[in-house]
Parts: C-alpha cells; structure tokens; sequence
C-alpha cells in the first residue's frame, strides 16, 4: 500500500536510555538489576550512537556489540487507546510494556504498528539480544561461505552486512531502534490503507481499505493537482476510483527533462489524507538489437544511467532523515549523475531518501537485502518474513516514480558460480518466484532484475547482462579493456582506493599513506594479499611510468597528487569509451559514491562531505553535451560529440594539436549540429587538410605533438565541453608553463581565473578557505578558465582566498592571494 503522509508533529519526543548485558543474563525487564548502567540514548539511533556519545565507545577501534544484550527504555504517557509505531529493531527484538511481552521479531526491516490502551503512564522496553548467542544455535551450514563476510550463520539473520564485512567499512554493529518509534492517539485513519497506482498516460486508481466498515460512511474522493473524481464503495471497507489528469507533465531523470512531480490527496467524509506526491512515467528493459544487453528506457527514451553506489550518511547512527541524504545526493545531482544503486550488503533508506530522488530526477536501483550468501528459501519461516520485508517496502515506496530498478540482491548467483556450485544452485526460489512475484503484484511499472550481476553464460560476464565490471581496477587489465570486454551495463565498478583533497588529507591524524591508520581507511576483499591503493598504485606505474615505491619514499605529496589525477584519469577514459557513439553499453555505477571514514576509500566524496578529483572526473566525463576522444589506432582519433539535452546542439567543434604544450601544429574547425538526444561521430582525419599521424600510430619518426584538445564552443565562444588525447605518454613531462592565476570577485563570491602559455595538466586547485567547482582538469594555452570558489564551511564567512594552483607537469606551484 502507498505511504500515507502523516502530520508533521503529531508525536511527542520519547525520552531514552539504555544499557548493555551480558547475553542471555537476564530473561525480561523486570530481572534488570537496580545498579545496572543507563546511558542517554537518540532514538532512531544505535546503540554504537549511544555509547559513542556517552564515551564508552571508540568508533575508530570498534569493540564488538553483537556478543551482548542491549535494552532500551522510555515511558509512554497518555490515556486512551493510542498507537506505538516501531520503524526498525535491529535485529533480535523484543517489546515489552509493564513487562508484558508485546512480541518478538527477527528482522531488522519490518515495520510494527500496534494500538495500545494508556492509563497515564507505562514502561516501553526494547530488549535486543546477542546476534551471536542466536546464530550459534543455528544448524545448517550453505553450499558455499561467502569470503567478504564474517559470519557464515548470517544466511539465516535479516540484518544490514554493513559492520560485518572487515576491509570494506569499520565494523560497527547495527544494534537498537533504528528507525522511528512514534506514539500518537488512535483516530479512524490508523487503519486506513492506500493502493495507489499511476501510468504514464496520466491515469491515477487509487483505492482505499479500511476495517469496520469506515470506508463506507460519508463521500470519498481523489484529487490530483487541481483535478478532483469521486471514489465509489466497492464494499463496506473499500472505496476506489480512477482518475485521468489529461496532457500530465511527465517524470523524468534529471538528464533528460524535468522530474515533474504532482500533489494527491484522497478524502474519505470529514477526514482528508496527505498521499504526497505522484509521478507520471514508464520505464521498461532494453535488450539490445541482440537480446542480451540490459539498459533502461524512461518514457521511450533510451536512457545511459550514470551514478554511483549508495552508502548510508551516517554508518555510526544510520541516520535516515532529510537532512542527512540531502548533500550527498545533491553532489550526485551536480556532478550529472541520474541513477543511485542501493545495493544488498546496505539497507532499505528511509522514505525521505526515495522523496529527494523523486525531487532531484535521480533514478533509482533497489537492490532487496540479499547479498553473497545461500539463503535458506526453504525454510516456510525464512520465506514469510522477507516476504513481509518486501511488501513493507514495496507498499510504502508505492507512490515513487523514481525507483527505476528492482534488484534480487548482490553477487548471490557470482558468488556461487565462482566458488564452484553447479549451475542449478545459482539461484533459487527467493529470487526466482518469491521476489519478483512480489514485484509483479505491488510494483508492476518497476522491471526486476534476478540478482546483480546476472544475465550471461557465467553470471558475472560483463558483454552480456548486467555486470559488475572491475577489469579496469582489481583486475589490473588496461584501459582498452572497458572496450574489448563489451560491457552492457554495470550495477558496479571502476573501485579504487581514490584519494581524498589536500584538505581533508591535513585534517587526518595520519596523513601519510603508508601510515596504519592511513591504510586501515583503504579498502580491501577479505582474504586478499592486496588492497585497493595496490590497485591504484599499478597504474600508476603502468600508465605514468612511476617508481611509486621511490616515488611515496622520496615526494609523498607528488604521489597523492598522482594518485588523485590517474584515478580520475581512469574513470574520465572508461566512461569516454562507455559513451562513445557505437558502444553498446547503457550505463555505469561507480562503487561508491561516499566514504565511511575520511581515507582513501572507494568514495568518490569524502566522509567530510568533500569532492575527491574522481568526483570532478565523473562531472566533467557527465555532461549532458558532451565531446569524447576514442584512439582508433591506425584509424586515427574519432570525436564523438553527445548531445542528451531536449535542445539541438549547434556549436563550433575545434581541433588543436600541440608541440610543447604550446604551438599548434595541426588546427581544423567545423560548424556542427546535434539533435536533442541525439549524436554525431567525426573522424579526425576527414577535419585536417593533409595527413598527420594525429594517434602516433604509424610512428614515422618522432611524434610530432604532445597532445590533441578538441574543444566545443558556443555561439559566443565560451567552452561547453572539452577533451585532450596524450599520443605518447599519459603524463606530460615537468616545467615551466607561465601558469597566471588572478583573483576575482563579483556578486555571485570569488573566482579564480586561470591562463597558461603551455598546456597544464591535471590541475589541482588548493586553499586556505575554499574549495574548488571545478578541479583536476587539463588547462589548454587556447582557452582560458574562470572556475568558481565555494566556502569550505558553508555555515561560515570566510576570510578572501588564499592558496596555491598544481599540475602535474607545473615544476613549482603558484600561489595566489585575495584583497579584503
């Protein structure tokens, strides 16, 4: 059923406490000693949270909290007939008022509702006992052991991975009342449930349930925008209608239109309901001229989704409110991203995560919580509650037009089929008929994906299906690799150990890399003899011909200033080639969007909330009208110019090649124009006059050229798009490039404005008080750069900027100073 939007301020706070147990000591509330220890507790919250304010716990050297009991308790004060909402226990729950047990649940992610009768005032207590003491009682062993995770026992637990998988994230436990637990008095709605259901032509059914015959007193309505119809009673306890809003403004991801949104409402007699509100849109699977790709199409349109992993905001807190998505998922916004994976080894975001993505035109992949390991779906027990699961979910997203995919879980079957079960043991029935049969009934406008990845003759190949795609990366494969291996569509990839910016490098008490804790941040599998700045720090020596042992030994702050540009580099040159005219590929999701602790994490934004140079990589490589270079070896270089705006792109496309990093040796330009979600591909050649050997393919003799820069301008000249080929190597050698930096103010704040007599590369913006819009990029002598300063602390004034500009080729920095 769809979530009915409650009053704002309908309960009051519940004041909280806790303590911890050892397991199993004490049956029920009432066997509490008197001398036991209560710490003040946030509620939602955890009891990581809890403690960690109270100073009894370290999160940066988490003890373990599973091996114990924690309660929880509050008074409820009231008279009447009242109803206790309970968003989240996590994970072995128990309620008790007056110690009476209320009941018992074992699931994380299920939602409880429950009347209660108040006479002035009562005892709530939440009694979370040790996942550990439950797990060990637990028989039967799976066909195979997940290697990510600690805990084999966990196929039978309905709780987040998150704090469970060790190199991937700080192991902090998930334990207590996670998500709200609200009290307010009983009215007629409480038992009031909507169905609600839109199509993309504009129609809206809607029907609503509700016991005692409720539904059936008084007239009943819907109303959507401005447009009103009456609902008629189909029973005693149902009322249902349908309504058509004509000519309704359409849904989209934020890339290719505007995510129009419309307000509904329904009235059932002297009561109205606050359904929020709706969107109009369709979405279905592409397959691809050959059947075996995966892409999606948003009202008809063929859509390449580009975005990245989730990560919950507050690992310590799991945090699920307004305020606490909103900055990351604006970052996703700016930097040209239209789809969020949650993936299985996360969990289930709160309706106001699903609210910002319906505002903010960002798609969404929902993967069920289901990753890794051989769930037990023949256990009827197991079966029925992740069926409630997947209903509570389903039903209270109903309304989203966002939620674009909905996923079985993650790596379930590529686990299997890499540790060598048999074909028939790769998936099973929760992800074959329970799941998707699920979907089909209460979200038939989502189309279900088995598990991520899946789709090809092995469960993990990236040319067919939905793949996770890490060649570039873990597996150490070139560049040309995110060509040759055809991948279609992938949920994830591209993970690197991607450095933080230099502010939040001095902020770390350890900002040495090879420092332990710098590498307690960096990520890594389990049971791997390598972690993921491994991974970085080859192709930094494969790609840059860096000594990076000598390099971190002798120069580390060079060495975090390579490590940030090739990392970007990277992710720049895979998603040139994913968007090129003539790829099959229909997206990709970068693993992941935001880091646990501040380190070198997966993040392409740091735990601070700050853009890391990946993150300025992925904005530039996301434009909307966008220019890419593809080396087509003796083919020479092909541009691709993209154009995904509903407006035709008419502008001037010019070629450059330099010798030096200063004089042009080969110059073409042409007039072009790109239809609204449209592309043109150009081949280099037929733009120049005469041969020239513009991809150092033929190599007669020396290069002629340093690097190629194509840049897309505008009616009045200005860059909308840029991109540069290096022929010879992808690091510029150091020297002088009379780099000029010049502070400027106007009313929208501080600029600074950048010009260079030979070609800058990867230039890295740093000061005192601001950061960067714009960062990591190639600076051409053929254009200068205006880039935006934004205060570090927005909730401050800064004093005028000062700081420093880098490139990776500039011998020494230059520095600049802003006037009061």
């Amino acid at each position: 059923m769809a979530r009915i939007v409650r009053p704002q301020g309908a309960d009051p706070a519940l004041a909280w406490e806790l303590c911890c147990t050892p397991a199993g000591a004490f049956a029920g509330p009432d066997d509490l000693p008197d001398d036991v220890r209560w710490f003040p507790a946030a509620v939602p919250g955890t009891a990581a949270a809890a403690l960690t304010a109270a100073g009894a716990f370290d999160p940066a050297a988490p003890r373990r909290l599973h091996d114990q009991d924690i309660f929880y308790r509050t008074r409820l004060r009231g008279n009447g007939p009242h109803v206790l909402r309970l968003g989240g226990l996590a994970t072995i729950a128990e309620a008790w008022i007056d110690g009476a047990l209320l009941f018992r649940s074992r699931n994380m992610f299920h939602e409880h509702q429950l009347p209660v009768r108040l006479n002035r005032s009562h005892s709530l207590v939440l009694a979370f006992r040790s996942l550990d003491a439950d797990l060990a009682g637990r028989r039967g062993r799976g066909a195979w052991r997940p290697r990510m995770i600690a805990g084999a026992g966990l196929r039978h637990a309905r709780t987040t991975l998150l704090g469970m998988m060790p190199g991937w994230c700080p192991e902090i436990h998930a334990i207590g009342p996670w998500r709200a637990v609200t009290l307010s008095p009983a009215t007629e709605l409480d038992g009031v449930t909507a169905d609600l259901r839109t199509s993309a032509d504009g129609e809206v059914t809607l029907r609503l349930t509700a016991e005692n015959g409720f539904c059936g007193s008084g007239e009943s309505w819907l109303q959507v925008g401005a447009r009103r119809t009456w609902l008629h009673a189909s029973d005693p306890n149902t009322v249902e209608g349908r309504l058509r809003v004509p000519q309704a403004a359409r849904w989209w991801p934020r890339t290719h239109g505007a995510p129009c949104l419309h307000s509904a409402r329904a009235g059932i007699g002297r009561h109205e309901i606050d359904l929020g509100r709706i969107g109009f849109r369709h979405i279905e699977i592409d397959r691809g001229a050959d059947g075996a790709g995966f892409g999606l199409r948003v009202n008809g349109e063929k859509i390449f989704c580009r975005g990245a992993c989730w990560t919950p905001p507050d690992l310590l807190s799991l945090s699920g409110h307004r305020e606490s998505y909103l900055p990351s998922l604006l970052r996703m916004r700016d930097a040209g991203m239209n789809m969020v994976r949650v993936s299985g080894t996360m969990l289930y975001e709160d309706d106001a995560f699903y609210t910002l993505c319906d505002e903010l035109g960002l798609l969404v992949w929902q993967d069920f919580m289901f990753a890794n390991f051989d769930y037990p779906a023949g256990d009827p027990d197991f079966l029925d509650s992740v069926g409630l699961e997947a209903r509570q979910f389903l039903d209270r997203t109903q309304a989203s037009p966002s939620l674009a995919v909905l996923c079985g879980g993650s790596e379930v079957m590529q686990q299997a089929a890499m540790l060598g079960a048999p074909r028939e043991r790769w998936s099973n029935r929760l992800f074959d008929e329970t799941l998707p049969d699920l979907v089909q009934r209460l979200r038939p406008d989502v189309p279900y994906v088995p598990n991520s990845p899946c789709g090809g003759d092995w469960p993990f190949q990236p040319g067919q299906g939905v793949a996770h795609y890490y060649g570039v990366g873990a597996y150490l494969r070139p560049p040309e690799d995110a060509r040759r291996a055809g991948v279609r569509f992938a949920s994830e990839c591209l993970a690197f150990a991607n450095v933080p910016c230099a502010r939040t490098v001095a902020e770390m008490a350890s900002p040495f890399s090879h420092h332990p804790r710098w590498k307690q941040a960096v990520p890594r599998d389990a049971g791997a003899s390598w972690d993921f700045e491994d991974v970085r720090d080859h192709y930094l020596a494969s790609l840059y011909g860096q000594d990076v042992a000598r390099l971190r030994y002798e120069d580390p702050e060079r060495y975090l200033d390579l490590s940030r540009a090739v990392a970007a580099d990277l992710m720049e040159a895979v998603f040139a080639e994913w968007r090129r005219v003539g790829s099959a590929c229909a997206g990709g999701l970068v693993w992941t969007l935001q880091d646990f602790v501040p380190g070198a994490g997966w993040g392409v934004i740091d735990a601070l909330g700050r853009p890391k140079s990946t993150w300025h990589a992925l904005r530039r490589v996301f434009r909307l009208r966008q220019v890419v270079l593809t080396d087509e070896g003796l083919n020479g270089l092909d541009i691709h110019v993209l154009n995904e705006s509903a407006e035709p792109l008419e502008a001037e496309l010019r070629l450059s090649c330099l010798r030096g990093g200063e004089t042009v040796v080969a110059r073409a330009e042409r007039q072009v124009c790109v239809p609204p979600h449209g592309t043109l591909r150009l081949a280099a050649a037929s733009l120049l006059d005469r041969f020239f050997d513009i991809a150092y393919a033929y190599r007669f003799g020396p290069p002629a050229h340093d690097v190629t820069c194509v840049h897309l301008l505008d009616a009045k000249s200005e860059v909308i798009a840029e991109a540069c080929h290096f022929p010879r190597t992808r690091l510029l050698p150091t020297g002088a490039l009379d780099l000029r930096v010049d502070v400027e103010q106007d009313d929208a704040g501080w600029w600074l404005r950048l010009a260079a007599r030979r070609f800058a590369q990867h230039v890295q913006i740093r000061d005192d008080f601001f950061l960067p819009a714009e960062d990591g990029f190639h600076l051409s002598p053929l254009h200068d750069r205006r880039v935006r300063l934004v205060p570090a602390e927005s909730d401050s004034a800064p004093p005028p900027p000062a700081g420093s500009v880098r490139a990776t080729n500039l011998a020494r920095p230059v520095h600049y100073q802003g006037r009061p």
